[in-house]
């Protein structure tokens, strides 16, 4: 009796099926992560506002890849204060990396322009080391922390100091995400870690000056003022305690010159002369001191000058803070 025929190739075929589907399912487990961040593009619709802003902050490649799989969303004041929690009373945050998505602070101010971008980078930048494996991590963190070394940058030093309190454990995750956004020299190993995000990483280097140049400015011009200030204020005290000890002086001098004169001579030429020389001495003596009053009085409108200057600088400093705090809330119009 012969053998029954087996359908050998389709065993053979179903079997090689089985393999490619547990070889596809193991990746896409491994690789979950990928996966999930390339069906994140695929449904994401950027708005104009957030392609422009990851067009002006220089991202490309990865890092736009890695922005729009974070879904970011440009957010009004409401929304943002919902999406991002301040971590310290008076520190204002304009961005936040939190569940998987990226938040950015619509900052009403003109004159930060750039702001935005930066923020966006930056925060992008913390959905990159989100990613990293422990061993990547390990090695650009060792560039992280020699670039911080070089730089030794004191704004730098405070700010991290902040990282410190309000997000222990972040320092490398943070400061992967500063200096690759703000400084433009951070060494050549790091330089090229940094070239998977961004086709033109200068450009959003160059955004975050030009807005910090707006602080930087009025910090600098109020410094100068300042100096301004104590100098004024030490050249108007010495002039005035000068002007009180003269005027204390002459005045005793005029009454002894005034007491004197009833016992002149007027028929001695010697004497009228001598008393005159004294008169004269004395009117040049006042003369003298009223240029010194005068001097007071103009170095003391310079200087309540230099106040009035200071102050509005103040305010323009402090109004420029308060459009990056979106804890802020608005005075209600009427």
């Amino acid at each position: 009796m012969l053998p029954k025929n087996r359908n050998v190739t389709g065993t053979i075929v179903s079997g090689i099926v089985s393999a490619a589907l547990l070889i596809a399912a193991a990746w896409v487990i491994i690789n979950r992560q990928y996966v999930s961040d390339q069906i994140g593009v695929w449904l994401y619709k950027p708005t104009p506002a957030v392609a422009t802003i990851a067009e002006r902050s220089g991202m490309a490649g990865q890092g736009k890849f890695y922005f729009y799989a974070s879904q970011p969303a440009v957010n009004t004041t409401d929304e943002f204060n919902q999406n991002c929690a301040q971590q310290e009373t008076g520190s204002a945050i304009l961005g936040c990396y939190s569940s998987g998505r990226v938040y950015i602070y619509d900052v009403p101010n003109t004159e930060l322009d750039g702001v935005e971008e930066v923020t966006a980078a930056h925060e992008t930048l913390h959905a990159v080391w989100e990613r990293m494996s422990d061993a990547d991590k390990k090695t650009v963190g060792t560039l992280l922390e020699a670039a911080y070394s070089t730089l030794n940058d004191p704004a730098l030093n405070e700010r991290m100091a902040y990282y410190e309190r309000t997000e222990p454990g972040e320092r490398l995750n943070e400061l992967h995400s500063i200096l690759g956004t703000e400084y433009a020299d951070v060494g050549t190993d790091l330089e090229a870690h940094y070239k998977t995000y961004f086709g033109d990483r200068s450009k959003v280097v160059a955004l975050h000056a030009s807005y910090q140049a707006v602080f930087d400015r009025l910090k600098a011009q109020a410094t100068q003022i300042e100096t301004d200030m104590t100098s004024l204020k030490a050249t108007i005290d010495t002039q005035t305690a000068s002007y009180n000890t003269q005027a204390a002086a002459l005045s005793a001098d005029a009454a002894a010159l005034q007491t004197s004169a009833a016992s002149v001579d007027r028929t001695s030429a010697a004497q009228v002369n001598a008393y005159n020389a004294k008169r004269q001495a004395l009117l040049n003596r006042i003369a003298a001191l009223e240029s010194l009053r005068q001097s007071i009085n103009a170095n003391t409108q310079a200087y309540n000058e230099k106040v009035t200057a200071y102050n509005a600088l103040i305010v323009s400093a402090n109004e420029l803070s308060q459009s990056l705090d979106s804890t802020l809330v608005s005075a209600p119009s009427l």
